[in-house]
């Protein structure tokens, strides 16, 4: 079962590393508790869009971009073709269908 809190937070945690910054400064940054924005990365706590549009700002980049990621993981792991909407043919091989978003699935 795909868990769209984990894709959330796993998106954040790599957008923090990308801009090299600490789990600290971002919390600091969006007035977030430092152990509820670690549990939110993790994926243990479901984060309110207030707390997400808070985050994004205090990494710099848009919600909708953030979003987006965690769209097109979640596409990924469905099946999805992101561009056409249909479903990946399951005889497409596996490792096929993970270089289709490379960079977007964590393995």
């Amino acid at each position: 079962m795909v868990l769209v809190r984990q894709e959330i937070g796993d998106v954040l945690r790599d957008f923090r590393l990308q801009k090299g910054r600490t789990l600290r400064q971002v919390a600091g940054d969006a007035s977030v508790a430092l152990g509820y924005l670690s549990e939110v990365e993790r994926g243990q706590k479901e984060a309110s869009s207030e707390i997400l549009a808070a985050v994004a700002d205090a990494l710099g980049t848009p919600l909708s971009i953030i979003m987006s990621e965690v769209s097109g993981r979640l596409a990924v792991m469905e099946g999805i073709d992101r561009v056409t909407g249909d479903s990946v043919p399951d005889t497409v091989p596996a490792d096929l269908v993970a270089g289709f978003d490379a960079g977007l699935v964590r393995r």
